[in-house]
């Protein structure tokens, strides 16, 4: 599953800009699907487990005949509830977890196509419509994370800095009386890498500041850009959730443990180095055993189940962004419904305002008669988001 010898592929190329596109209307077809499914008494584990079929299979149709392109699912899904922050992806084995009215739910996922990753999170509330509004600190946080989201688009561009993109979300939080959840970073995007070397980092700590680099975003990159804000603290803790998300890491360590080997072998063949729920795995109680001596040793990664306080909500939107030399596209993520939340805040600091009042396009220039010159298709309409309230 390593990358082939020709090089570094990017978007400079129109087919790896092809399989980006379509990794990502997969990613915004299955999220879709599962937004329909979140309604009261829905069973969480039932979500994942259809979100992650939902992925193999849409991800399956393509390059059938190509067998050496590797697809699949690039984060499985996961679905996090009010004050949990993120990585919540049940077992079969673990206790049933079902929605209730007024949940606000969170689902993250992604899908790759020959290594080019496309993921996306989503926070809706259970039972809202125009009739039945979002108020109060629920509304507060999903409009702090959405325009974030939105600010963030705006500025993740070749030339901009990721510290701006920081600051810029921290202002967008404080607006509503919220805070980013601290120390939660949003990656470049490589073939089969979900986690590039540059890195976009949230409300950092004043160690994290110092230790986290300054870096420019380039022509020709992919981000995924997720936001994650909460009405409390911003500080993520483990409780006792089981960790059942991980990745393959790059150590090596001769495993002692029979089930290590058997595990190690299986994820390796199945998965590379892309994030893996361990309900994927043939014997979810023998990859459990094999599992512990893989992370003890650093074969493996953990994305932890990280909490809020109890009572406090945390909203999460994540998109995939394509930095192309007409703009940025923004290749996943939904339209959000503005006329379903009502807050008593709203943005007035001009600066933020003037950013979201921008398109994310490049003007064109004028082609020379004869010229025509291909356009990546199938833009989201990330023009048309509306801009802050007045």
């Amino acid at each position: 599953m390593a990358d082939s010898d020709e090089g570094e592929k990017t978007i400079a190329q129109d087919i790896v800009v092809t399989k980006y596109k379509m990794a990502g209307e997969m990613v915004n077809r299955v999220l879709k699907a599962l937004i329909a499914k979140c309604k009261a008494d829905e069973s969480v584990l039932t979500i994942c487990e259809l979100g992650d079929k939902l992925l193999t299979e849409e991800t399956g149709k393509v390059f059938k005949k190509e067998k050496e392109i590797k697809k699949g699912i690039a984060f499985p899904t996961c679905v996090s509830v009010n004050n949990c922050i993120c990585h919540f992806s049940p077992l079969r084995s673990d206790p049933e977890i079902k929605l209730k009215d007024g949940d606000v739910v969170k689902i993250d996922l992604g899908a790759y196509i020959d290594g080019f990753i496309a993921v996306a999170a989503h926070t809706l509330v259970v039972g809202a419509s125009k009739e039945n509004k979002v108020t109060g600190r629920k509304a507060d946080v999903i409009l702090a994370a959405h325009y974030a989201a939105e600010v963030a688009l705006r500025l993740v561009k070749p030339g901009g800095e990721n510290y701006a993109v920081t600051d810029a979300i921290q202002k967008v939080a404080e607006t509503y009386n919220c805070k980013p959840v601290s120390g939660m970073l949003s990656h470049q995007l490589k073939q089969f890498r979900i986690d590039g070397e540059k890195s976009i980092i949230q409300n950092p700590t004043e160690a994290q500041r110092k230790e986290h680099e300054k870096c420019e975003f380039e022509l020709h990159e992919v981000y995924a850009v997720d936001i994650l804000i909460s009405t409390g603290e911003g500080k993520g803790r483990e409780l006792d959730a089981k960790v059942t998300v991980y990745k393959k890491t790059d150590e090596i360590y001769q495993l002692k443990m029979k089930a290590s080997r058997t595990f190690f072998s299986e994820i390796e063949k199945k998965f590379g180095n892309m994030p893996f729920t361990m309900r994927a795995l043939e014997d979810e109680k023998k990859a459990r055993m094999g599992a512990v001596e893989c992370a003890n040793h650093k074969l493996i990664e953990a994305f932890n189940v990280l909490y809020e306080k109890e009572g406090e909500f945390v909203a999460q939107f994540k998109f995939t962004v394509l930095l192309m030399p007409s703009g940025s596209h923004k290749i996943t993520g939904l339209p959000f419904d503005l006329d379903l939340f009502e807050s008593e805040f709203k943005i007035e600091d001009q600066s933020i305002k003037s950013l979201l009042e921008k398109g994310t396009k490049v003007a064109k220039k004028k082609k020379k008669p004869g010229k025509s010159e291909p356009t990546p298709g199938g833009d989201t309409a990330d023009d048309n988001t509306p801009a802050a309230e007045d």
